[in-house]
């Protein structure tokens, strides 16, 4: 279903509907994994069993928020980070649906589908990514605060008092990175996705898209596209919580930084190459769960949107 099909009787909003859907579905069971996720970004010392750091590895981090802050922590910031999932998935599918149906017009040599798919998906991040943005920036303030010193009680508390404080243009501080980062991103996603599930229909020999062939593509596009921008989605992220200092005093040291360039000078300088990689592997864990959620889910709601239309 992800990408023109002829004889597919699904309307653009059909694909808007199953796109807003498999964005819920996919952030309400993987949120504990991103909320892990930024708590590395964010951090500056060093993410090691041999450190003083607050956070040393997946299993003590989990422990630790447990202990600190409770089960609903791993919840923190859902309801932006929903609202931020289902308008993205929205935009994300709806314009890849419309994008590859236009390019199926031109009659494109099937040699050049990977590139097609990657231009098409590429497009599709940016305006996902454009509509999106300001929850993703109260999403990852809310994580990112201490429950012994909280900031923002919710998401329309938090969004008015950024506004008020800061101004609105904060709410799309960090965008750059993340443009940077979501262009080939979601191209590559969208590409590898393309050639996973068509090399498991062969190899298997079935006629079409099954929940087993989108979940293995899926798994193994989210691992490639992931590991591809991550630096770039790690930038982003201290760039959003900047001017937020005072939530974040019982995380350890504070990162300043004063735009894009010197955010990733001063983690170089701070904490070496291998900064930009802070985070990585529940990072890739996540992105391997996600994004085989996101487009199996996807891929079967289409087929129920399909049934029923006939």
């Amino acid at each position: 279903m992800v990408g023109y099909n002829k004889n597919s009787n699904l309307s653009k909003l059909d694909f808007a509907i199953a796109g807003g859907a498999s964005g819920f579905v996919t952030r309400a069971v993987c949120q504990p994994l991103d909320v892990l996720k930024i708590r590395f970004q964010l951090q500056v010392e060093p993410i090691s069993e041999h450190s003083v750091s607050k956070y040393r590895s997946i299993f003590q981090a989990v422990g630790l928020i447990l202990k600190e802050e409770g089960p609903k922590a791993f919840w923190k910031g859902h309801i932006p980070a929903q609202w931020l999932s289902v308008i993205y998935g929205v935009g994300q599918f709806w314009t890849y649906e419309v994008l590859s149906r236009q390019s199926a017009k031109l009659n494109v040599p099937n040699k050049y589908s990977p590139i097609n798919n990657f231009l098409c998906g590429s497009v599709a991040g940016g305006v996902a990514t454009i509509i999106s943005f300001p929850f993703d920036v109260i999403r990852t303030r809310l994580v990112a605060q201490s429950e012994q010193k909280k900031i923002y009680r919710g998401v329309v508390e938090a969004g008015i008092s950024i506004t008020k404080k800061e101004g609105f243009l904060v709410l799309y501080r960090g965008l750059l990175p993340t443009v940077l980062q979501i262009g080939p991103h979601a191209g590559a996603q969208f590409m590898c996705y393309q050639i996973f599930n068509d090399l498991y229909i062969k190899l298997i020999k079935i006629q079409n898209t099954s929940l087993s062939s989108s979940l293995m593509a899926g798994s193994l596009a989210g691992l490639c596209a992931k590991t591809l921008i991550y630096p770039f989605d790690l930038t982003k992220k201290r760039m959003q919580v900047q001017g937020f200092e005072e939530g974040r005093k019982s995380f350890g040291q504070m990162f300043y930084c004063k735009g894009f360039k010197d955010c990733l000078i001063n983690i170089y300088r701070l904490e070496g190459f291998a900064g930009y990689f802070k985070g990585l592997t529940p990072s890739l864990i996540k992105a391997v769960c996600t994004t085989a959620l996101h487009f199996s889910s996807y891929e079967m709601i289409c087929k129920l949107l399909e049934k029923s239309n006939f």
